[in-house]
């Protein structure tokens, strides 16, 4: 668990470190990678030592026999979540954002409406929109750097065409973790507007001290005759090119629905994920995370501190995930100006916020899930980008 190690992932086909050139004018010999949601740390050894005896066996056929596999998940979703699942209720897709495409063709039709909070996870439009739905925008409340429900807006927005609401809990970008009360509050939004409600749990095992995840399920069990909830390993053990995670339906008729799409697709496991799910999803897995969020957390406030030193710079308060999400509202620039510095001036490769939908525009996502060694240096570099201001 040495998360303080450089490991150099150029060449490596990543597409966290090879592709920020293309894409952001930031070569990864002198920048900064902190844009795609990705850790620069090595996974349990449970993981690798589960990826090893496949490679010694070496023959890699087609997976049979998931017992294991669905136990491991049952027991990591009753053991760390208070979350009772049965075997049968789980799919297993490739990727949550997969798992959303899949959502948004088992229960809604071309044209119809599907829901997002904003600013939310980018992937979610675009899955949506190429599916020929429409994306409704409800704009979360930015309260004193806070994002909250604004359900009396929301609700006079809405026209009977939505079918879907997709909720991000805990929220990507903003690192909120919804309160009991606020997730009850979005399952009575769902329920009045009679709309199937996806609830994308994928980082629900990286909250960081103080705060406490609640699973829409156990939150709001009066819905689960139209409620789906997507979870996955990959984020919480950065095995990402896995591609494997599991929408879990409680409900018999939801579940038919999403099996016919499934079984329309053709949609079978990768066994190299399987694997690694189930040793992730174990004891050992378990000791990483906590050793993982203790160190993220000591992340956060290196970061949050050489922010908050830049005038005009505000991180939002982190409560989940390893996304720090800074508004430059602050600093009165236009976005291509502030963008500007941070790329060319500072050499760090960050999410656009306006990517991430309404209410968007002013931020930047960084991600912090990497050595202190170099969320110190990203806080140097920001603070002489802006030295101006201070």
């Amino acid at each position: 668990m040495n998360f303080d190690e450089i490991i150099d992932r150029t060449g490596t086909h990543s597409s966290k470190w090879d592709m920020m050139e293309p894409l952001y004018g930031v070569g990864p010999k002198d920048g900064l990678a902190m844009w795609v949601a990705d850790m620069d740390f090595r996974p349990p050894q449970s993981v690798q030592r589960a990826l090893e005896a496949m490679t010694a066996h070496g023959i890699y056929g087609y997976f049979g026999d998931d017992r294991a596999y669905l136990e491991a998940i049952c027991w990591w979703m009753r053991e760390r979540h208070g979350w009772q699942v049965d075997p049968k209720w789980i799919f297993t897709v490739h990727g949550l954002v997969n798992g959303t495409g899949l959502c948004v063709e088992a229960f809604t039709a071309p044209g119809d409406g599907v829901v997002l909070m904003t600013p939310v996870y980018h992937a979610f439009a675009r899955v949506i929109k190429a599916a020929g739905r429409r994306v409704v925008e409800c704009p979360l409340a930015n309260e004193d750097g806070r994002y909250g429900l604004d359900i009396a807006a929301w609700d006079a927005m809405m026209t009977g065409s939505e079918r879907m609401l997709i909720l991000c809990s805990p929220h990507n970008p903003g690192g909120r973790v919804w309160t009991a009360g606020e997730l009850r509050a979005i399952a009575d939004f769902a329920k009045r507007h009679d709309l199937v409600l996806v609830s994308d749990e994928i980082h629900h095992d990286l909250v960081l001290p103080g705060a406490r995840h609640r699973v829409m399920a156990t939150a709001a069990p009066d819905i689960a005759d139209r409620l789906v909830t997507m979870t996955a390993s990959t984020k919480t053990f950065n095995i990402a090119g896995a591609h494997i995670g599991n929408v879990i339906i409680a409900d018999e008729t939801l579940r038919a629905r999403f099996a016919a799409k499934v079984n329309a697709l053709g949609i079978s496991p990768n066994s190299f994920g399987m694997h690694m799910a189930t040793a992730a999803y174990s004891p050992e897995g378990a000791a990483w995370v906590d050793a993982l969020v203790a160190y993220l957390d000591g992340n956060r406030q290196v970061f949050d501190a050489g922010v908050a030193a830049v005038p005009g710079l505000a991180s939002m308060a982190l409560e989940a995930t390893y996304l720090a999400w800074v508004d430059f509202a602050g600093t009165g620039m236009a976005p291509a100006e502030f963008i500007a510095r941070v790329e060319k001036d500072a050499g760090i490769a960050a999410n656009h916020g306006a990517t991430f939908g309404k209410g968007g525009e002013s931020f930047l996502r960084f991600n912090l899930a990497t050595p202190r060694a170099r969320v110190a240096e990203a806080v140097e570099r920001l603070q002489s980008a802006f030295a101006d201001l201070q």
